[in-house]
């Protein structure tokens, strides 16, 4: 006689399934040809649609909740070959309510009583874990694309910010940038230097060049001298066709003679620059010399935004700016007239020469105008020397035509010097 001839099946099997009785999960058990002997109260909870499964194929179960083929194909292999099987997500609807299981089966062994020996298993309901890690998933997917739009965002503004500075003084640019400035009409009073600079017979230039030579030119030109405004720390105003308008004081200021003596090194420098550019204007068709005639001026001025709440233009107003631009219409090409109140604050640095009075419109007396000559400290000499874009060795002279465009030039040096190399190898 067998062991379990001495006990009673079904009370066997009832001590057997005990623990999975009050269990939170939808526990089933079935025998070995997958037949559901016993399902506790959760499983009937879980899928009232079902009604009494005693007896049923469990496959045929799953496929009655809607569980999809490939699934019960996996339930069953993994029985049959491994022994047990998970299944970590089986999505299963009633009257439109869509719930998430994850269904563990495994195989029963017991050596004294062979009606133990099936399969028993369990659905766990993990909707609520599935919808927050749903949850999650579609958060991380939104912070993936808000992170992308952001970048987008940055990118479209970083671009935009590089056309701006294109139409702004550096400084201009930081101070806004930096929120100093909030785009108010707010004014100050500031002893500023002010500088003007136009081309010698522009308008008979620009009759004469044909518009793409023209904007070369004066493309050129202005992108020149406003490199060297900007190396000397000046802010530039705005550009009148040829003419340039540059001052110094704000919104920065090294002092009232540091800014004078910066707008004076800054016109000696263009004044260089423009000899050095005139061999490439000759080859881009300008007939004769290109010259520039330069006034600087130091006074109070009002300086600040200016404008309506439409548009607004960050410039100076006041008497020196209307001095500076006569002071530039009386100069003779190629020379820089300065007002007396500049020479006050340059005399010690700066060699001048006494031109005479002029009676300005628009002002009640005379002012003593002086014409630039040199620096006198060998200091501001040799600033002058670094900051010039030639350069001269033992055997090499380097002049840059257009600063815009160093890198490039950089570049072509290189390919100089591997052509040199080439030539020496061979």
């Amino acid at each position: 006689m067998k062991v379990e001839d001495l006990f009673n099946q079904k009370n066997i099997v009832e001590l057997s399934f005990f623990n999975f009785r009050n269990a939170i999960t939808a526990a089933y058990y079935a025998n070995e040809d997958f037949e559901i002997l016993k399902v506790n109260d959760n499983f009937l909870h879980f899928f009232p649609v079902l009604g009494n499964v005693s007896n049923a194929y469990f496959p045929d179960v799953l496929e009655q909740l809607g569980v999809p083929g490939v699934q019960i194909d996996t339930w069953i292999t993994g029985i049959r070959e491994d022994g047990s099987v998970r299944i970590p997500e089986i999505h299963i609807s009633d009257n439109g309510n869509s719930r998430v299981y994850a269904l563990m089966s495994a195989r029963t062994k017991d050596p004294s009583f062979s009606y133990l020996n099936g399969i028993q298993g369990q659905f766990v309901d993990r909707t609520e874990e599935w919808a927050l890690r749903h949850e999650r998933e579609e958060l991380l997917e939104q912070k993936i694309r808000d992170r992308e739009i952001i970048e987008e965002k940055s990118s479209q503004l970083e671009h935009l910010a590089t056309r701006l500075a294109k139409y702004l003084s550096p400084q201009i640019y930081e101070s806004i940038f930096a929120g100093k400035q909030d785009g108010s009409t707010r004014t100050k009073r500031k002893n500023l230097t002010i500088f003007f600079s136009d081309i010698e017979h522009f308008t008979d230039l620009s009759d004469t060049l044909e518009p793409e030579r023209l904007t070369s030119v004066i493309n050129s030109y202005l992108s020149e001298m406003s490199a060297i405004a900007i190396q000397c720390g000046g802010t530039i105003d705005k550009f009148i066709g040829d003419a340039v308008m540059v001052f110094f004081g704000d919104p920065e200021s090294d002092g009232e003679e540091e800014d004078a003596l910066k707008a004076v090194e800054m016109a000696l420098l263009m004044q260089q620059r423009v000899g050095e550019l005139q061999n490439h204007w000759k080859k881009l068709g300008v007939p004769k010399q290109m010259r520039v005639r330069m006034g600087i001026t130091s006074g109070f001025c009002t300086v600040g935004n200016f404008g309506s709440e439409k548009r607004l233009d960050y410039t100076v107003l006041g008497g020196p700016v209307n001095l500076a631009s006569r002071l530039e219409g009386l100069a003779e090409p190629g020379c820089v007239l300065i007002s007396e109140s500049t020479c006050n604050l340059i005399s010690e640095h700066v060699a001048c020469e006494p031109v005479g009075e002029i009676n300005p419109k628009g002002f009640a007396r005379p002012v003593e105008v002086f014409k630039v000559l040199e620096f006198r400290s060998a200091e501001h000499r040799d600033r002058m020397l670094r900051r010039r874009l030639s350069r001269s060795g033992s055997h090499v002279e380097v002049n840059v035509i257009d600063s815009s465009n160093i890198r490039a030039a950089i570049e072509e040096l290189r390919r100089i010097q591997q052509d040199f190399e080439r030539q020496l190898d061979s």
